[in-house]
């Protein structure tokens, strides 16, 4: 039986992962100052303006409408007409401390209030995350995300190196994949729309985009005479940006993690500290499930963490490899039980969390970088 599956992915200057950028960044200085820094940190872009919201209690001392300015540069926006200017646009701060009642939960776990000395924070919020990992690619993740991501980070290389001197930084990219008995055989569709200079003319930038952009990251033997090719497929794409969208940190979280391959806690990611367990459980749950498949202790694996707020063990652990297990499931749990620590402490000891890496894994998703903690390989 054959069947499509579509993932998405965008590039650093779409709205939304300009936000995420700039809480990423915002988190990354705090840390630097003070590793023991809560943060939880939103912004919004819209047209000419930056608004950064939130709740911040740490020792540091950090200029962020600097940092968020420093941030918008990286991206490459310092256009008003067209987008936004990093040197031009408002930037509007309101920051309070974490509310007293949340501390109260994260800074001493139930069990250690009970007695137990456990000695790990409390779990920041309740909540469900999940991890996941299948032997579709070389990095243990599925193909449409996958070869997505590296479409949009090459859009963002050809810019950022003048291969492509009229790109601007907006992008979107789409992959179908399609599959044959559950194994990847063809890209059926490649969707990618870019934000570009006015006076390029549309034939030329599809030439380019398929000559220096699909051409340079698509393996060859997926494609064939039938794989479609839709660039800018409404014509022209000159205002974006927030002048031409809004942007909000955590509104590409399928993007972040699987493009709907696999479930998802509904938690985003970033310019959240790592006691906050939508982000560091996450990262666990992905570790352990590309530790199972690496082990090959399945094909493909998927995790569910579960969390109270002020309690520090997971409430329940849930597997499942989709009946591609080499020993039974159960044994599964009781290897990750016996393993590993999935109290917040220990996952930000193990996991090394309290470094300013968050402006790394902000881009083209936080899952399938060699160089993150959580993709390490270990034994089971």
């Amino acid at each position: 039986m054959k069947k499509l599956f579509t993932s998405e992915s965008v590039t650093s200057g779409h709205p939304d992962k300009l936000c995420d950028y700039i809480s990423d960044s915002i988190l990354d200085e705090y840390l630097t100052q003070d590793k023991n820094s809560r943060v939880a940190c939103e912004t919004l872009a819209s047209k000419g303006e930056i608004y950064i919201t939130g709740e911040i209690t740490s020792k540091a001392q950090v200029d962020i409408e600097k940092i968020a300015r420093q941030a918008i540069k990286e991206v490459g926006y310092d256009n008003s007409n067209l987008d936004i200017d990093y040197k031009t646009c408002k930037i509007i701060v309101n920051i309070s401390k974490q509310s007293s009642d949340i501390a109260i939960g994260v800074d001493k776990s139930l069990e250690d209030k009970d007695g137990e000395k456990l000695n790990s924070e409390g779990a920041g919020d309740q909540g469900i995350m999940f991890g996941y990992a299948c032997d579709e690619t070389k990095e243990l993740m599925p193909l449409p995300i996958s070869l997505a991501h590296k479409l949009a980070k090459r859009l963002d290389e050809v810019r950022k190196q003048n291969i492509i001197n009229y790109l601007r930084p907006d992008g979107k990219v789409q992959v179908t994949v399609e599959y044959e008995k559950d194994i990847p055989i063809r890209i059926d569709t490649i969707v990618i729309s870019t934000q570009h200079e006015s006076n390029i003319d549309l034939k030329i930038l599809k030439e380019d985009i398929k000559q220096k952009v699909i051409d340079e990251v698509i393996p060859s033997k997926l494609l064939d005479e039938k794989t479609r090719y839709l660039i800018n497929p409404t014509g022209r794409f000159i205002i974006g940006g927030p002048l031409g969208d809004s942007g909000l940190t955590g509104r590409k979280i399928i993007v972040d993690t699987y493009g709907g391959y696999a479930k998802h806690g509904g938690g985003a990611f970033s310019g959240k500290d790592a006691t906050k367990v939508d982000r560091s459980a996450s990262y666990m749950a992905r570790f352990i499930a590309k530790n199972i498949v690496a082990n090959n202790l399945a094909k493909k694996c998927e995790i569910q963490l579960s969390y109270a707020i002020g309690v520090a063990r997971p409430v329940s652990i849930y597997v499942n490899t989709f009946g591609t297990n080499t020993i039974p499931e159960e044994e599964i749990v009781r290897k990750i039980n016996d393993k590993f620590d999935l109290t917040p402490r220990g996952i930000i000891n193990y996991l090394d969390l309290q470094k300013p890496i968050y402006k790394t894994t902000t881009n083209y998703g936080h899952f399938g970088k060699d160089e993150l903690t959580w993709e390490k390989i270990v034994s089971i």
